[in-house]
């Protein structure tokens, strides 16, 4: 499969600059029944979700939390101001972070950065990972709570660059789940955002089970796909767990042909990252750089809620690989034309 295939038109007008005031009130659509006759809505919101399923029938939910990754500071001596996106702690005691900074060109190790208006906080740059990889070590005295509260602080929820407004104070509950309780993503799930309490609590009442995974959601997200051929894409690893519980709860129902709903990519990269041969779910800690795209074969999803990804994007690859390439190409030519939202706060399709 080629990079090309996953091109198609995208006005930036329907890449959504805002959530749905509500989370559940998104369109879903449901795509085997909008792709038949290429018809568009079939569901008029995400909380009608729950026609398409059945008691013990089981959705898996990322439950990875987003931190404020984006910071600005200012270069020591000459005040140019840098922009740091935390992407992973390394070492707790000594304060040390792995990270981009923007511009690269003139950090180099050895250079102290400052933060906030009285450069409260300060950081020395102790070595060089990539291009725009750096390795930060936080000078701080204090207890490690103060400081995390003072770094978090600082930083501001990291939107992708998709949505090229400020953001504002109301994004650090907008871009989270309602189920978000592991911290380590610098991205949301976005799938998962489509779920308010009421929906989930309807869904409880019908008897569907609910599963969690974790998978720390990286920048690797929005890296771009430089390569013609995919079979050549490397992906950035991602750290995930999959816990007994999870594994019970997904195969006994597997066991009893229910189905298995996966709720956004990253859930289906983990799922299908943790199963045998067999088509069974393991436990599982550790890290993926699973990059699926059409044809493969899936062992454990059967529906998959996924929103609708950006041009050339590996989210758009994995949806094609679940609903099939021609199916799902047609449903976006549809989605632009009916002017549908893309993006991280835009519409979602459920596709079963």
């Amino acid at each position: 499969m080629k990079l090309s295939k996953f091109r198609y038109k995208l006005p930036p007008e329907l890449i959504a600059q805002y959530p749905a005031a509500n989370r559940d009130e998104e369109t879903l659509d449901e795509a085997e029944d909008f792709l038949e006759e290429c018809m568009a809505v079939v569901v008029d919101s995400v909380d009608d979700v729950i026609e398409y399923f059945d008691e013990k029938d089981v959705f898996v939910f990322n439950d990875t939390q987003v931190f404020p990754a984006r910071l600005y500071g200012n270069k020591e001596k000459t005040g140019a101001e840098i922009e740091v996106f935390l992407l992973r702690e390394l070492n707790r005691d000594l304060r040390i972070w792995d990270v981009l900074v923007d511009p690269a060109r003139k950090i180099r190790i050895g250079n102290k950065l400052y933060f906030g208006e009285d450069d409260s906080l300060v950081a020395e740059v102790i070595d060089n990972t990539t291009s725009r990889g750096r390795t930060l070590r936080f000078l701080f005295d204090g207890e490690y709570e103060e400081f995390k509260k003072l770094l978090y602080g600082l930083g501001e929820t990291p939107l992708p660059r998709s949505i090229t407004r400020k953001v504002e104070p109301e994004d650090a509950e907008r871009y989270q789940t309602i189920f978000a309780r592991r911290e380590g993503a610098v991205a949301a799930p976005t799938a998962g955002l489509h779920f308010s309490r009421e929906l989930m609590k309807r869904m409880e009442i019908k008897g569907i089970d609910f599963a969690y995974i974790t998978l720390h959601v990286g920048l690797g997200n929005f890296r771009e796909v430089d390569v013609e051929d995919l079979t050549k894409h490397k992906m950035d690893s991602e750290q995930i767990f999959v816990d007994r519980e999870t594994v019970k709860i997904v195969n006994e129902a597997k066991d009893e042909r229910h189905k298995i709903c996966a709720v956004g990519t990253t859930v289906v990269r983990t799922l299908e990252s943790c199963v045998t041969t067999k088509g069974r779910l393991t436990e599982f800690e550790g890290w993926t750089n699973k990059f699926i795209f059409p044809p493969y074969d899936f062992s454990v999803p059967d529906a998959f809620i996924s929103n609708f990804h950006l041009p050339y994007s590996t989210l758009l690859m994995m949806v094609a690989a679940f609903g099939g390439y021609d199916q799902v190409m047609k449903a976006y030519d549809v989605a632009v034309k009916e002017k549908y939202q893309f993006g991280t706060y835009g519409d979602a399709m459920l596709i079963v």
